[in-house]
């Protein structure tokens, strides 16, 4: 059963150190954005592929993930297309000066690798698991996925229609999900992991894999998503009365705040 973690490990080795050679040649690390996604179907096609037969959760997982994975891909690459290296990566190219080949592979893509496989537990459990007959539980985590991934589907369309309006340039998304929840897509990727996660429970020792949405919580609540976004707008008027009105993260209605008399 060891195999069943330490061949995706090795996968997910490869196909960074694979990505890190590429980024190096263009010039771009941010091309790891893109990547992230199809690293997750990567794990899911391995580990799908080292056990002799499947059950219906077996295909149900993958599915999952699959189109989770492909459709942040194709978002990513579609919105960072013919913009350069995301201002994040550039800032740490100039910051790290000499070092920055050995901390571009360190702390951009082997981290994110190590990342990608504890997210992936789930993924991993119900491949190796032999139990049979999908349960509520399955049915559960399917539909919280589906709230998920519409509402991080929904959310970047939103927000793309808005960017490509000349009066949107300079102003802050408020309409559609974002009047409920400043980060709709980041909320629905929360959610979608949990649902993952719940499909994993109906497996033996699949409580174990609730690593995986506290790590993605984590990360998008204090590391790369809400946190760093936020501080972008720092100082930002418009956004600043965003705030005050509209939920961080879970959707919630709008509060109606009074005015000065």
């Amino acid at each position: 059963m060891l195999s069943f973690f330490i061949v995706p490990a090795g996968a997910v080795f490869i196909y960074m150190t694979a990505l890190f050679l590429v980024a190096l040649f263009k010039r771009d690390n941010s091309i790891v954005d893109i990547a992230w996604g199809p690293g997750f179907i990567l794990v899911a096609r391995v580990a799908f592929s080292l056990k002799p037969g499947y059950e219906a959760r077996h295909v149900l997982i993958s599915v999952l993930v699959t189109a989770w994975g492909a459709r942040l891909a194709t978002h990513i690459y579609l919105r960072n297309r013919g913009r350069g290296e995301d201002f994040r990566y550039a800032k740490w190219r100039q910051d790290w000066g000499r070092w920055f080949v050995p901390r571009s592979f360190l702390q951009i893509f082997m981290l994110q690798g190590i990342f990608m496989l504890i997210i992936s537990c789930p993924i991993i459990l119900v491949n190796r698991s032999g139990a049979r007959g999908l349960t509520p539980l399955d049915t559960l985590g399917g539909f919280l996925w589906l709230t998920g991934f519409l509402f991080e589907a929904v959310g970047d369309y939103q927000l793309k229609k808005f960017k490509k309006k000349p009066e949107s340039k300079g102003r802050i998304m408020t309409v559609g999900l974002w009047k409920y929840t400043r980060h709709p897509n980041y909320f629905g990727e929360a959610a979608l992991w949990w649902g993952i996660w719940l499909v994993a429970l109906s497996v033996r020792g699949g409580w174990i894999a609730i690593v995986s949405p506290l790590t993605i919580g984590f990360l998008l609540l204090k590391v790369s998503g809400v946190t760093m976004l936020e501080k972008k707008y720092a100082g930002n008027e418009e956004f600043v009365d965003y705030a005050r009105r509209t939920s961080s993260f879970f959707p919630w209605f709008p509060k109606k705040l009074k005015k000065n008399s």
